[in-house]
């Protein structure tokens, strides 16, 4: 027992002298850094192009220097992430965490982002083209496809809950990028306390536009650390769109998200396709920042 204890605390001091750590929780933190933070399958990928383009002026991120501009922290160690110029902009998909001070937190309708991670699941061959989606959906609403994380509505109220309304946190609602990216983009300017001008904004929707990604993605996809080891007949980039679950999930479907979250949803501006659940609402939430 002894010595299974100091091969673990040698381990542990290698760890933190050469920080090599690749565990999220444990990697360094700075407080200028800014976290693009979300559910997975909530548009952080998009989100990562649109900041990167409205920050980074001289060159436009493609799938090849993504990693370089706006680093994922789940791809790479912390010896990397330590030596990238700061302040740093990192993706992340953690819950609540006191150490981030400066955060874009995108929030996506649950119901989308529940077809989203089918697809994703399906991308990554977790299962056959088989399988219907609402026999995936049971375990994805309890949390144990992304079960370190929780599910959608305890990521979600994790942050909601403690930092809504405060200095450094911006919301970001999926559907309100989709519909006018440019205007979403002056809030993240603003808060970023870089030129939040008309021309600089569209710049960075045009370059992050679901057409020019999917163009990228077929010359980069089988490169990029995301998707190179994953099925290239499948997309990464797909409709990018809101809505299409009204297409997609089976009444039933609907029903079990709604009675999971449907609080939640209506204090994000999410209409219920079925009654008003009574849970209380999530204290001191914002819809928009």
């Amino acid at each position: 027992m002894l010595i299974k204890r100091g091969i673990k605390h040698l381990t542990r001091v290698h760890d933190v002298l050469f920080r090599t750590l690749r565990i999220e929780r444990d990697i360094t933190i700075f407080p200028d850094d800014v976290f693009l933070t979300s559910y997975p399958r909530s548009g952080n990928t998009w989100t990562r192009f649109l900041v990167g383009n409205l920050v980074h002026t001289e060159e436009a991120v493609t799938f090849l220097n993504v990693e370089r501009l706006v680093a994922d922290m789940y791809k790479h160690g912390d010896r990397y992430l330590r030596h990238l110029p700061r302040p740093r902009i990192l993706k992340s998909h953690e819950v609540f965490d006191p150490r981030y001070k400066r955060v874009i937190y995108i929030v996506r309708d649950p119901r989308d982002c529940a077809v989203s991670n089918f697809h994703w699941e399906m991308k990554q061959r977790s299962f056959s083209d088989q399988l219907p989606i609402q026999d995936f959906l049971p375990a994805w609403i309890e949390g144990k496809i992304w079960d370190r994380l929780g599910n959608w509505g305890d990521h979600v109220t994790s942050w909601m809950s403690t930092r809504s309304g405060r200095p450094g946190f911006l919301v970001l609602r999926y559907e309100d990028m989709i519909e006018n990216p440019a205007r979403e983009l002056v809030k993240v300017a603003n808060l970023l306390g870089i030129d939040p001008s008309p021309e600089r904004c569209q710049r960075a929707a045009d370059l992050s536009s679901a057409d020019r990604m999917r163009k990228l993605e077929e010359k980069q996809g089988d490169k990029w650390v995301q998707t190179r080891f994953t099925r290239q007949d499948k997309p990464f980039v797909r409709k990018a769109s809101s809505g299409g679950w009204k297409a997609v999930l089976p009444p039933e479907s609907v029903a079990q998200i709604e009675a999971a979250w449907g609080h939640v949803m209506i204090q994000l501006g999410y209409q219920l396709a079925s009654s008003t659940p009574t849970t209380e609402p999530l204290a001191h939430q914002e819809t928009k920042p």
